[in-house]
């Protein structure tokens, strides 16, 4: 610390060593990280995710999926380590250091974007293509058809969701290096560019969901062979609801960040208290949809330990049926499944869905912190946000694996992949 008044009450001791622009990439790189995860987990599980999002690499390579992502990863992560060390060599924690030098930690961030943008002909060209188009789709809010990749398409999209906050910060890096007289590695200026331009990024991705509810419901409602499965296309109406409800919280958000009583016409305490209504809303139904709609688990069913039950590929006598709905399915295999959770199941053990199901709600509650008077400033500091932020990356990892697995089970129950993701919200078919 240098004793400068003009430069140490701006910087706080977590931006000294984590600045907002390596934030943002640790964060995205944790993304590819993660993704490895879970497709390496799927894959032990005999979970085809390649097939599902209708993904055919044209590499020769004999490495799996996940092993290619790790590679991509560790591609990424080694000039991550390398930048910071010279960052951290350079600066020693001077806030004055800091502030010059953010051009090494904007640099590297510029670099990454421009390695996620432009699919070099090494390291998973293929694979970064796909990418690219399918963000290139549905950064407009569109959506394949079920045939060439709609499950692919979801996935992203819903990722983007959660990555709406770094999305932000994002542009907020790049706004204050750009400004004259601001330095990326500052503390983050989240109304660079205008009070309002930051809560509208955050929101393009709910946009970009709703948008693509909206036509998953006109694609049902033009469909002449409309099947029980399909519906009439109201429950795309309800998940377009859901993501609606997400624009309330961002605009109160910004409202109580620059508030301002001539401009709004409500107390602070009014103001707070609708944000509170809005986010409980959100929060809740988002958790619902998660499991109900997404994993496809029967937790909020009246009848959910009512039913038959059998893993989701047992041995059996080949002239017997596999189906535990199945009258020739044997008597002795049939009880009731586990409470809460469906016929048929992919991971090994009840405890982890139910482990699953509170992580989800507990992580979509972490706005509660602010109900706390001991903890209501908690999230308006900078290693309290970036927390936040890893928080919501790591709920969306453990759902992508439930979500994956539910549409597994849907795609074979359905005759095909691809066939089970028309069922994605609507109740569970009677065969499961």
């Amino acid at each position: 610390m240098d004793g400068d008044p003009a430069v140490e009450p701006e910087l706080d001791s977590f931006s000294l060593i984590l600045p907002l622009p390596y934030r943002v990439a640790f964060i995205l790189i944790l993304g590819v990280w993660a993704w490895g995860v879970n497709l390496h987990y799927l894959y032990l599980l005999k979970i085809d995710v390649p097939s599902l999002i209708k993904y055919s690499s044209r590499t020769s390579s004999p490495l799996p999926h996940h092993q290619r992502t790790y590679a991509l990863a560790t591609t990424i992560t080694g000039p991550l380590l390398i930048s910071l060390f010279f960052f951290w060599t350079l600066t020693r924690g001077i806030p004055s250091a800091v502030l010059s030098w953010d051009i090494i930690p904007q640099s590297y961030l510029f670099l990454l974007c421009l390695f996620f943008l432009v699919p070099f002909k090494r390291l998973s060209p293929h694979g970064r293509y796909r990418f690219l188009t399918t963000l290139k789709r549905v950064s407009i809010g569109g959506i394949a058809e079920a045939q060439d990749g709609k499950f692919g398409d979801i996935l992203l999209a819903d990722v983007l969701t959660s990555y709406s906050k770094v999305l932000g910060d994002l542009f907020v890096s790049l706004c204050m290096f750009l400004s004259s007289g601001k330095s990326s590695t500052d503390r983050p200026d989240r109304g660079c560019g205008g009070q309002y331009i930051v809560p509208i990024i955050i929101s393009i991705p709910s946009m970009i969901r709703l948008r693509q509810c909206l036509i998953e419901y006109k694609r049902v409602r033009d469909n002449p062979q409309k099947t029980a499965a399909t519906g009439w296309g109201g429950q795309h109406l309800a998940n377009a609801l859901k993501y609606s409800s997400a624009f309330p919280v961002i605009i109160l958000s910004a409202l109580q960040r620059g508030y301002n009583p001539n401009k709004i016409g409500l107390s602070e305490t009014g103001l707070f208290r609708l944000w509170l209504l809005t986010v409980f809303l959100n929060s809740f139904y988002s958790f619902y949809w998660d499991v109900a709609k997404d994993w496809d688990l029967t937790l909020f069913s009246p009848s959910s330990s009512h039913h038959s039950y059998a893993p989701i590929s047992p041995s059996f006598p080949s002239s017997l049926s596999s189906d535990p709905l199945s009258p020739s399915f044997p008597a002795r295999h049939q009880h009731p499944y586990p409470y809460g959770l469906r016929p048929r199941t992919h991971f090994h053990t009840p405890q982890i869905y139910y482990t699953a199901i509170v992580i989800d709600l507990l992580l979509r509650c972490t706005w509660s912190l602010k109900l706390s008077p001991h903890l209501d400033h908690w999230n308006d500091l900078e290693g309290s946000i970036f927390v936040m932020e890893l928080a919501e990356v790591v709920r969306r990892w453990v759902w992508i694996f439930f979500r994956v697995e539910a549409e597994w089970v849907r795609a074979k129950s359905g005759g095909g992949a691809g066939l089970g993701d028309e069922m994605l919200l609507g109740p569970l078919p009677s065969r499961m």
